[in-house]
């Protein structure tokens, strides 16, 4: 697993350099070469995207304690393929300053109020940028946390699966215990009966007193056996 989570890795770095190399160059570009570069890193990011989806589901493969370090990866990667989108956007409405100045003209007053009216649009297509992308970013945060949440509910439900069957092994157990006592006491308590039925004088003391006060002894010779005085 961590050998495909690394190859992801690799590729995720060359096109993301491929990529911010593009992307400098975008405001630079003539209008017709500019359409083409931008198509195609359009293109480059979505297969970005495509390669975070794989790498974040080789993590979600890991088990919980060895998944943090690859986790702090992730979110490294996340953050910088946002960063790329945020710079591409302001690239496709930067101009150079020959570009700015073919779309502006050189006639003074005019030109400088196209200028300032362009800058305030740009300014205001940032923001609603800005604003869209930290959106997105609590989103795809709310999103990881449903996730992780569902992992370790899902673990505590194993968790308590487990312990459940225990609990009914060990019920099993204790039923099996109980019984053979009961079974046993009631052997116990036939063989007392038996031996009660043979010897009706079972229980005798060892020593008996006679009528002068002395003490005569008692052996026991059995229930079939006469008891002889010593």
């Amino acid at each position: 697993m961590s050998s495909d989570f690394e190859g992801y890795e690799q590729d995720f770095a060359v096109l993301t350099a491929e990529i911010t190399n593009k992307i400098a160059r975008v405001p630079r570009l003539p209008p017709d070469e500019k359409k083409q570069v931008v198509a195609n890193v359009e293109k480059q990011l979505e297969e970005a995207k495509e390669l975070l989806e794989q790498m974040d589901l080789e993590v979600r493969e890991i088990p919980p304690q060895s998944r943090g370090m690859y986790s702090n990866r992730m979110r490294s990667y996340k953050q910088e393929m946002g960063k790329l989108e945020t710079d591409f956007k302001r690239s496709r409405i930067a101009y150079s300053d020959e570009v700015r100045n073919e779309l502006l003209g050189d006639d003074g007053n005019s030109s400088e109020n196209q200028l300032i009216k362009l800058r305030e649009e740009r300014a205001h297509l940032l923001d609603n940028t800005e604003r869209l992308e930290r959106s997105s970013r609590r989103l795809e945060a709310g999103y990881q946390i449903a996730v992780e949440t569902e992992q370790i509910g899902q673990e505590m439900l194993e968790n308590l699966s487990h312990d459940r069957e225990k609990i009914q092994r060990a019920r099993e157990r204790l039923r099996e215990t109980d019984a053979n006592l009961g079974k046993s006491s009631r052997v116990l308590t036939g063989m007392l009966r038996r031996s009660q039925k043979r010897c009706p004088f079972g229980i005798l003391l060892p020593l008996a007193v006679n009528q002068n006060g002395e003490s005569d002894a008692w052996s026991w010779q059995g229930c079939d056996e006469d008891v002889s005085r010593t």
